[in-house]
């Protein structure tokens, strides 16, 4: 059963995000050097539950606050997706090194995205 396996900030100004977050919560928030300007968020201990994130920088494609969830196959579950009355609203892209990741919107407008693990992906 897929499950959510990330959430994702979208900030105006990340570096006052950043600032909230730790003081608040004491997240550990660190850039990530991929090709993108992105921030990894680290919520609490690998051994305790709960998920880890990002955030990103607010845009046309990043408004808010998204969940991500975990799938086998970014195809089959946009194929489920469309076919239950939902949308892609950004096409399966590769994350280099992470796997393939869209986004959709379910039948209320609300986004998501799908990520299929693959340390391959280019």
């Amino acid at each position: 059963m897929p499950r959510v396996i990330h959430f994702e900030i979208a900030a105006d100004d990340p570096d006052r995000a950043i600032d909230f977050y730790k003081q608040v919560f004491d997240w550990k928030i660190e850039k990530w050097e991929g090709p993108v300007e992105y921030w990894l968020i680290t919520t609490g201990p690998a051994d305790e539950p709960g998920i880890d994130g990002g955030m990103t920088r607010k845009g046309e494609m990043a408004t808010g606050t998204e969940n991500t969830i975990g799938v086998d196959s970014v195809d089959e579950y946009v194929a489920k997706i469309e076919a239950s009355g939902g949308k892609v609203v950004r096409a399966k892209e590769p994350v280099p090194g992470v796997g393939w990741l869209a986004y959709c919107e379910d039948t209320e407008g609300n986004r998501f995205g799908i990520m299929e693990d693959d340390p391959e992906a280019k």
